[in-house]
Formats: structure tokens, C-alpha cells, sequence
């Protein structure tokens, strides 16, 4: 049986409020946009993408979407998201697996986990 040969990806968001969340992930979070079209935005991701766009018509989608973000200074994205008033779950803090994490919110409550890797975080290794 041959492997699903995947060309791209990225995650889809379907809002309550779309213009919120949009506002959110562009102008607060600060994620450049890859894509504008009727309805929707995709944003640059990193190494994917993420579109907020208007709802499906089969409904909401299933709970428990977690974005991980990984950022260069965990400590002063914690303090920037905090002034403009984001929700923020939980402080940054040492994780037992070694990342810096702290968690937000966005307006519709899907938790975002921003990482920092520490300089001697395995990995920032490639062993290979």
C-alpha cells in the first residue's frame, strides 16, 4: 500500500467571532500573512500555516486543538501578549522535558503553548 504523498498543510480555525480572531492571530499575536481571500486569512505559521475563516457548514469542529508555538524569548512574549490584555493560562515555566512554556489564550479560548528552547535542550542537537 503506497504512503499518502502530502503536498501541504496547515490548521483550520473557524471562529466564533471572526473578525476577533483574526485581529488576534495578525495584529496581537503578530503572525505575517501568507494569504487574504473572502471570508478567511492563512497566516505564516513557522514551517506551516494557519487559516482563520468564517464556519464550516457541517458545524463546529471537535474540542481539544492546542497551537504550539515555538519563540526565541518565551519570558518577554509572555510580558508583550500580558500588557495587551491576552488571556494568559499559566506563566512561563521549566518544564520536566526541559522547554520553557507558557500558555495563552486566544478569543475563543484554543490554548496556544508559546516554547522557548533552552541553549542545552538536546534539541538544539543533531546528533546525526
Amino acid at each position: 500500500m503506497a504512503a499518502m504523498d502530502v503536498l501541504s498543510s496547515r490548521l483550520l480555525l473557524h471562529p466564533r467571532d471572526l473578525a476577533a480572531s483574526q485581529g488576534f492571530y495578525r495584529d496581537v499575536l503578530g503572525l505575517a500573512v501568507f494569504r487574504q481571500f473572502p471570508g478567511g486569512e492563512v497566516y505564516f505559521l513557522g514551517n506551516g500555516l494557519l487559516e482563520v475563516s468564517g464556519g464550516s457548514s457541517d458545524g463546529p469542529s471537535p474540542t481539544g486543538l492546542e497551537l504550539w508555538l515555538q519563540v526565541r524569548d518565551v519570558g518577554a512574549e509572555h510580558d508583550r501578549l500580558a500588557a495587551l490584555g491576552v488571556a494568559v493560562l499559566r506563566a512561563p515555566r521549566l518544564e520536566a522535558w526541559g522547554l520553557i512554556e507558557t500558555w495563552i489564550a486566544d478569543p475563543d479560548g484554543v490554548r496556544i503553548v508559546l516554547v522557548q528552547v533552552p541553549e542545552d535542550h538536546p534539541l538544539r542537537r543533531d546528533d546525526r
